[in-house]
């Protein structure tokens, strides 16, 4: 690694800190903000410190690892923490301080103030009111509802006033909450994962809609995201969390480039990107995050630090001025550049990969899904997810599922899987094991009052009760668990732990096939990364092939040894990855690739 300089930083003052806009042009001002839970007599830290400061009509991205404080530090400027939180410091909203105000005083702060978007806007929608209705209980009539509703991009928006939440598309509820969100005139939006589970056409036009969201009605938006790519796309400062602290804070082009934090440049390293090296293996940062129990002595981030020396150990950064992006950052050496150069030339590349398993071709034959429409009320057609789809997945080989939702790829491979039965065509397994299946949410696939290791053994349930346990602990390792994880229910575990349990009981009994449904969609960049480097170990290492759906082409570049191109219920291209990326032949595939984010840099 590259020589580090140890010197010291000088500290900015705590003006300087709080960020770059002036306190009476902020529509909100957190300062020395801790917020700590009390859970089964421990206590959790969340929030340890936190200076910020939004200006009015800025965007600020908000970015980190789960667990670093995003949310919490959103619900706090919402005033909708939990009455267990225990809080210091200060919370001011457009004049009104929120920590240790009543609920009245949060409620009339909410109504005239703040609008919220959350990252699943099926938990924030009535599920039994029209649409019309909710929108209209906060516009405060039909006409400037349906005004809202067309103002956020809803097609059709008359006929969408009667729909109810479920028969939107993600896409159009999450726009239906940026309406209800802006029918107040609110001064600042929380946007807490907007475009988590969205594909990249959708998350694209939801990007632009905050945007015009700022630009015509003048509100500031915070947008928690863990995607560096999301929020360069927007943001006009980014400020990087890690542990419940502020590690940098800046312009979000001129951070992004010239970062003073390791963290922020280790997050850079771990991005999936479009053009990351198909032959190795991606960057991750090492270790694991700093538990809310622990109490940290120095930097909460040098136990992962690749440039930690014993200072960083010893003492708390405090924030202080970068130079390069004029911004600030709390490392006492400013080593991000250094450990950026030095996270990009790490390259592990991959170990041969073993042959594929005895089993033959997995063969789609004119495969069609009819679902039948509804009667009642509420008609609707019968609708085609799936029509005439050929597809054949060779012993070994790893093809990725691409496209928008709706466009029939978690329908095919519920079909490959026996899970949903064809209306026409058939599905020829080779003769192989029964596949393995990975969802999406990986804790909702568990069974809640099982441990994991019961779980596991259901799997290997042929064998001996004491190479069952063997089997389970080494399943474990092999993905990087601790065998004490065997003993806990899978709601205990963190997401990125829950989705490594479930690729350890699929692979516990190693597969002919593994379907993987979108693993990483609600992961942040380390983890997925994380992932994706498992998968693509494991894949090598035991032989088996792999259908992955995903709606990230740039994972589906890296993971995959073809990618296969869908949308309404149809094959539209499929070539090598390098191909479909570098050179698409169908405009489907280039409108794919032209919404993919990249993190933009100063010219």
């Amino acid at each position: 690694m590259a020589e580090i300089p140890r010197q010291t930083v000088t500290p900015a003052p705590l003006a300087t800190s709080l960020g770059t806009a002036s306190r009476s042009s902020a529509v909100a001002d957190v300062a020395g903000l801790h917020v700590a839970f009390r859970r089964e007599g421990r206590n959790l830290q969340a929030l340890r410190g936190v200076d910020l400061r939004i200006q009015s009509g800025e965007i600020v991205g908000l970015v980190g690892e789960s667990g670093s404080g995003k949310t919490v530090l959103g619900l706090s400027m919402l005033g909708l923490l939990p009455k267990t939180a225990r809080t210091e410091g200060t919370v001011m909203v457009d004049g009104v301080e929120l920590n240790g105000a009543d609920e009245s005083t949060r409620r009339r702060l909410r109504r005239r103030a703040l609008g919220a978007v959350f990252q699943d806007p099926m938990t924030s929608l009535d599920p039994t009111m029209r649409i019309g209705r909710q929108v209209q209980e906060v516009a405060g009539s039909t006409a400037e509802a349906l005004r809202l509703l067309e103002a956020v991009g809803i097609p059709d928006a008359q006929r969408r006033l009667r729909d109810f939440p479920h028969e939107l598309s993600g896409g159009l509820r999450q726009r239906v909450m940026l309406a209800i969100a802006l029918a107040a005139r609110p001064k600042l939006v929380i946007a807490d994962e907007p475009t988590t589970a969205l594909d990249v056409t959708v998350q694209a036009q939801v990007l632009a809609l905050f945007r015009r969201m700022r630009d015509e009605f003048g509100c500031a938006i915070l947008l928690v995201t863990h995607d560096l790519a999301v929020a360069s796309t927007v943001a006009d400062r980014i400020c990087v969390l890690y542990g419940g602290l502020v590690a940098e804070v800046g312009q979000v082009r001129a951070v992004l480039d010239h970062p003073g934090h390791p963290y922020t440049a280790a997050l850079m390293a771990s991005r999936i990107g479009l053009h990351a090296d198909r032959d190795s293996q991606l960057p991750v940062i090492a270790g694991e995050p700093v538990q809310p129990s622990s109490d940290p002595v120095g930097c909460n981030f040098a136990p992962r630090c690749p440039a930690a020396a014993v200072l960083c150990r010893e003492q708390r950064p405090a924030l202080a001025v970068v130079s390069k992006h004029g911004g600030l950052a709390a490392c006492h050496f400013q080593a991000g550049e250094d450990v950026a150069r030095t996270l990009s030339t790490i390259a592990t590349p991959w170990v041969a990969a073993a042959s594929g398993r005895s089993a033959g071709n997995v063969t789609v034959h004119r495969l069609s899904v009819r679902f039948p429409g509804r009667r009642g009320l509420r008609r609707s057609e019968p609708f085609d997810a799936l029509s005439d789809i050929d597809l054949s997945v060779a012993p070994g080989e790893a093809v990725a599922l691409v496209g928008e939702s709706g466009s029939g790829k978690t329908t095919l491979l519920r079909a490959i899987a026996g899970l949903q039965a064809p209306t026409s065509g058939r599905v020829d397994l080779g003769g192989g094991r029964r596949p393995q299946m990975v969802f999406q949410d990986a804790g909702s696939s568990f069974t809640p009052w099982l441990t994991v290791g019961q779980q596991l053994e259901e799997r290997v349930a042929h064998l001996p009760a004491t190479v069952r346990r063997e089997r389970v602990l080494e399943a474990l390792a092999r993905l990087g668990l601790p065998g004490e994880v065997s003993r806990v229910r899978a709601l205990q575990l963190s997401g990125g732990q829950r989705q490594r349990a479930a690729l350890a009981r699929a692979v516990i009994e190693p597969p002919d096939l593994l379907l993987c449904d979108e693993p990483i969609s609600a992961l942040d960049a380390s983890l997925a990364a994380t992932v994706l480097n498992l998968l693509g170990r494991l894949r090598r290492e035991l032989g088996f092939a792999m259908v992955f759906v995903t709606h990230d082409l740039a994972a589906a570049r890296l993971v995959a040894d073809r990618i296969t191109v869908m949308t309404r219920g149809r094959i539209v291209e499929e070539g090598t990855p390098d191909t479909v990326i570098s050179q698409p032949s169908n405009p489907y595939t280039q409108t794919l690739l032209a919404s993919v984010p990249e993190v933009a840099t100063c010219p």
